[in-house]
């Protein structure tokens, strides 16, 4: 979960989404400008129209802040993240239908954040899909959502049941098999309201009076407290929380936005270099390695769902692209232990800063990917 405050170098398409994510130092005229603090969010207008808005988010706090815009239920349809002191960051947002969205700068990058309402107005701004690929792109991308999603259900029942008979060591093996499922797809979790942390906040991040549950929760009681007279019921709150989920991604209506899924693979590589590169994300276990790979396999689906894309008009990116994830595979590779990985805590500085070299390059090809697609 990316809640670090550590910075390191329809047919075709949804109703709303998330264009480009990228640093920017200057505004455009018709931009609107964002100024994020650590106990404020001033946005220089508060209505728009339908079609595309520009965002310019500058970070003037001194804690690492987020910028989001919610859809009605806490949707979030487009989101920058990791926003460090003194940066700006761009983000641009489809909003092809009129209604009424939500801003939220997040400084310290945890709560519901500071918000306010923004408006939009006029008529729809419907996109096209002469020639089918965005219309292919989100189809395969949601299949394989929905397959991870059956993934996760299973081995997390799996999971769950070792905890609840008491089983330690069996738990702990099947622990970093769950949540690769749940790795390679979180993203799609943070749209939905708080439930990404319900599955996925570090003790490091907990507020004041917040229950704490979730992997990571059961992660402790496995590798450092016992299991503990609410482990069970805690352990119950997964599966709760994985079968709403499911219920969100399996729902009729769900969609998914071509733009957003090169949004998603861009977020999958920060979630590793924003927390854990660092080795703070899996900090009982040291499981990280398991996390690291399913990040990248995450991003690399999403990528995969939009290559007819980027083959049509940016072959070279495309290649540098896939040449990237094949660099990063190899030196992944190299901690591999029959199906799983070394403990992150047998992984030397020198190593963990090749690794991270070799994510930034990687992230820096897969950060053009947004305006490519949106066709920028």
């Amino acid at each position: 979960m990316r809640k670090s405050t550590l910075v390191l170098a329809t047919a075709a398409v949804l109703p709303f989404s998330l264009a480009a994510c990228t640093e920017k130092t200057t505004a455009s005229d018709g931009d609107i400008v964002v100024t994020a603090t650590d106990d404020s969010c001033d946005v220089s207008a508060t209505t728009g129209t339908t079609g595309s808005s520009t965002f310019q988010v500058t970070n003037n706090g001194s804690k690492v802040t987020e910028f989001y815009v919610f859809a009605e239920g806490d949707r979030a349809m487009g989101e920058v993240e990791n926003i460090g002191p003194g940066l700006t960051r761009q983000l641009i947002v489809s909003l092809p239908e009129a209604a009424t969205y939500q801003l939220a700068c997040k400084p310290g990058m945890v709560g519901t954040g500071i918000r306010q309402d923004f408006v939009v107005t006029g008529d729809s701004q419907a996109a096209t899909d002469e020639s089918g690929q965005l219309t292919e792109a989100a189809d395969g991308y949601r299949r394989y959502i929905r397959s991870q999603i059956v993934a996760l259900q299973d081995t997390a029942a799996q999971f769950v049941a070792a905890v609840q008979s008491g089983n330690v060591d069996q738990a702990k093996a099947l622990f970093p098999i769950a949540r690769t499922y749940y790795e390679r797809i979180e993203p799609e979790a943070e749209s939905f309201g708080e439930l990404d942390p319900k599955l996925d906040l570090r003790e490091a991040d907990l507020e004041p009076g917040q229950v704490w549950t979730g992997f990571h929760r059961l992660e402790k009681d496995l590798w450092v407290t016992g299991l503990q007279p609410d482990t069970n019921a805690v352990a119950d709150q997964l599966l709760e929380d994985i079968q709403y989920l499911a219920d969100q991604v399996n729902a009729e209506d769900y969609t998914i936005d071509p733009t957003k899924i090169a949004g998603d693979a861009q977020g999958l590589l920060d979630e590793i270099s924003t927390s854990k590169i660092t080795g703070e994300e899996d900090i009982f276990s040291h499981t990280d390695l398991w996390d690291f790979q399913a990040n990248v396999d995450g991003s690399q689906a999403a990528i995969a769902a939009l290559n007819p894309i980027l083959q049509e008009r940016n072959p070279e990116l495309a290649q540098r692209i896939a040449d990237r994830f094949a660099d990063l595979d190899a030196a992944l590779a190299q901690f591999r232990v029959g199906d799983g990985f070394v403990y992150y805590d047998t992984v030397t500085e020198a190593q963990r800063q090749e690794l991270s070299r070799k994510i930034d390059a990687l992230s820096a090809e897969v950060s053009q990917v947004q305006e490519v697609v949106a066709g920028q």
